[in-house]
């Protein structure tokens, strides 16, 4: 049975889950889940779970991700993005000067209205269900944090006029970062392109095309694509357990007197290295938060 993480370089004009429903039929596996929705137009870094490292989706969905978009300014749009219908446009006498110096306002942690283009349910009902019906509803601010905010250099994409960098947490709406940018310029503005370069600790090296996975899976090598659960964890120490009765413990979901363990998160492993669970040790006991070990 296929399992493990792939890192997947997403087309544009896919959904994540046409993702998944692709490598769900070329792994013949029913466990497949994404880490980070991606809109169709947007490109890059789409952490894919397979098998029993479905596991860690919701540990991985928690991360923060890393974006080069196209900033167009002089247009905005209902979905906030250059895919929407033109709302208004507006004529732009903004220096590079100018941009830069409204950048801070939205670094660190700010509040952002959610797109009603968007998979966020009020009242039980999709925002981009009640949008395409003609309706907008209120939507409440929600805090979201930008690490990192710059203007890049270098030539923009297609379609628009400068490129950012950002880095922020879950739940940031880079096409609402666009269109509130040139909303504080006074000109308006939308995002004309997103590629994801970073999610759950992965990058685009780490990345194949669907292509590339096809290919692989014809010559049955597919699963030599898939990568360890626990390279999900990269970050977090690693305990090895000592004894088979420690390893029996954990494998049975019980507790483990781990007096010597300082208090935290850890990688847990049993005596042969196999993966077993992301354990949480506190006063000196370890329990476990999460297991992947096949049963």
């Amino acid at each position: 049975m296929p399992n493990g993480i792939i890192i997947i370089d997403k087309p544009a004009g896919w959904t994540s889950m046409d993702v998944c429903a692709k490598l769900r039929g070329m792994f013949h596996e029913k466990r497949v889940g994404h880490a980070g929705t991606l809109d169709p137009m947007a490109t890059g870094v789409l952490p894919v779970f397979i098998g029993r490292a479905t596991r860690a989706v919701e540990f991985a969905a928690d991360s923060d991700k890393e974006y080069i978009a196209g900033l167009k300014l002089g247009v905005v749009t209902n979905t906030q993005d250059a895919t929407g219908e033109i709302l208004e446009t507006r004529p732009v006498d903004v220096t590079r000067e100018q941009l830069l110096s409204v950048l801070p306002r939205f670094t660190g942690q700010i509040e952002q209205v959610p797109p009603m283009y968007s998979a966020i349910k009020i009242n039980g009902k999709k925002l981009y269900e009640l949008a395409r019906k003609g309706r907008e509803v209120e939507r409440k601010p929600r805090p979201v944090t930008i690490h990192t905010l710059e203007l890049l250099d270098g030539p923009p994409t297609e379609g628009s006029d400068y490129l950012l960098r950002a880095v922020c947490s879950k739940g940031t709406y880079v096409r609402t970062l666009c269109h509130d940018i040139g909303q504080a310029l006074g000109c308006g503005g939308c995002m004309s392109s997103l590629r994801r370069v970073k999610a759950a600790g992965f990058t685009l090296a780490d990345s194949v095309t669907l292509e590339e996975v096809q290919a692989a899976v014809d010559r049955g090598k597919g699963e030599s694509l898939l990568l360890p659960v626990d390279s999900c964890f990269a970050g977090v120490p690693a305990l090895i357990l000592k004894t088979a009765g420690a390893e029996k413990k954990i494998r049975n979901g019980a507790a483990l007197s781990a007096r010597s363990v300082p208090d935290g998160e850890y990688r847990v492993y049993g005596m042969d290295k196999t993966f077993l669970a992301l354990g949480r040790a506190a006063g000196g006991t370890l329990t476990t938060v999460k297991s992947f070990f096949e049963v």
